[in-house]
């Protein structure tokens, strides 16, 4: 994103009209379908007579794994054989196979409504930090009328291996699912959260990695158990 770190004018106030008007915006969406990071590089107004820049203040210059490209992705989760099941293979390997599903959604969806039985690590969390970089993201999710903005869960990994051991059989799951088979018009498949998660799981060593296809959306659509917060405490 950016912030304003200067404003200069030859005259008292800015001028409403302007000669030449170049603004150009570089906003990068990481995951499934909720962008989580924008960037901002620069906008410029000028005119002879008066000039506003915009230049960017808070660049997040290192790139996690999570933000690698999905072609990179995809590939390692091919050669690592990341199998993808549909839901109701994926509740019989629960049941009868000691698979875990690991739900990466937001704690506020998987409380809501998830499979008897999962996990919740979710691998995007809502922005915690004050820091130049994290104002920055806030702002430019605000302009576009999202106030409750996402970032990478940095502690994801430390968190499943708190949960699941490395040997563990795991079932990855996100709202939608995504997919590594290529179609027509998505020749790369499509990228998801719970895709970008088993790229970690895999990256960070595990080996018996799924990823459900459909998600949980196909899970509830095709009427499988589900169950709430609320549900588990009774």
């Amino acid at each position: 994103m950016a912030a304003i770190t200067s404003i200069s004018s030859s005259s008292s106030s800015l001028h409403h009209k302007f000669h030449s008007t170049n603004v150009v915006y570089n906003l990068n969406p990481i995951f499934d379908t909720n962008p989580s990071f924008f960037t901002t590089k620069t906008i410029k107004l000028s005119n002879k007579r008066n000039s506003l820049k915009i230049q960017n203040a808070a660049t997040k210059t290192a790139k996690s794994p999570a933000e690698e490209e999905w072609k990179i992705k995809r590939q390692l989760l091919l050669e690592k054989k990341v199998r993808s099941v549909d839901v109701k293979e994926a509740f019989r390997l629960s049941k009868e196979n000691n698979f875990v599903i690991l739900d990466v959604r937001p704690e506020a969806e998987f409380k809501e409504a998830h499979p008897e039985g999962a996990i919740n690590v979710q691998i995007y969390r809502l922005i915690k930090e004050w820091t130049a970089w994290d104002i920055a993201r806030r702002v430019a999710f605000a302009f576009f009328g999202i106030f409750a903005g996402t970032e990478e869960n940095p502690e994801f990994i430390q968190s499943v291996e708190s949960k699941i051991p490395k040997d563990g059989k795991i079932i990855v799951a996100c709202s939608a699912g995504g997919t590594t088979k290529p179609t027509q018009n998505l020749p790369e498949g499509q990228q998801s959260r719970s895709l970008i998660a088993a790229y970690l799981l895999v990256l960070n060593g595990y080996k018996n990695v799924y990823h459900l296809e459909g998600g949980i959306y196909n899970w509830v659509k095709e009427g499988l158990p589900i169950v709430s917060d609320e549900d588990e405490v009774q």
